[in-house]
């Protein structure tokens, strides 16, 4: 293995531990909002979340399949998906802080 490919595996196991917090960060956002009901504003704000996840998940599994050629060329010219899963994790984060319940 060269080391760009090297590189590249090491941006993949990057994203991956990503999108795994990303995964923990809803699933803690979906209990946050357990005691809402359906029809409350932030439970559809969680359902735009978790079709936002489901994106991010796609193109995670892209970038994992992608040829070495393409790869560094596409993840610079789309500024990088960490840098934005980075503010989603943390919109979930704030999500979270905002529906815990302090019992």
């Amino acid at each position: 293995m060269t080391s760009k490919e090297q590189l590249i595996e090491q941006h993949i196991r990057e994203y991956e531990a990503r999108l795994k917090h990303v995964d923990e960060l809803y699933v803690r956002a979906q209990e946050a909002t357990e005691h809402l009901d359906d029809e409350h504003a932030s439970r559809a704000k969680l359902e735009a979340y978790g079709e936002l996840l489901t994106d991010m998940q796609q193109k995670g599994d892209e970038i994992k399949t992608m040829h070495l050629g393409h790869w560094r060329e596409e993840t610079v010219q789309n500024a990088g998906p960490m840098a934005i899963w980075d503010i989603f994790a943390q919109k979930l984060e704030d999500f979270i802080e905002r529906h815990s319940r302090s019992d």
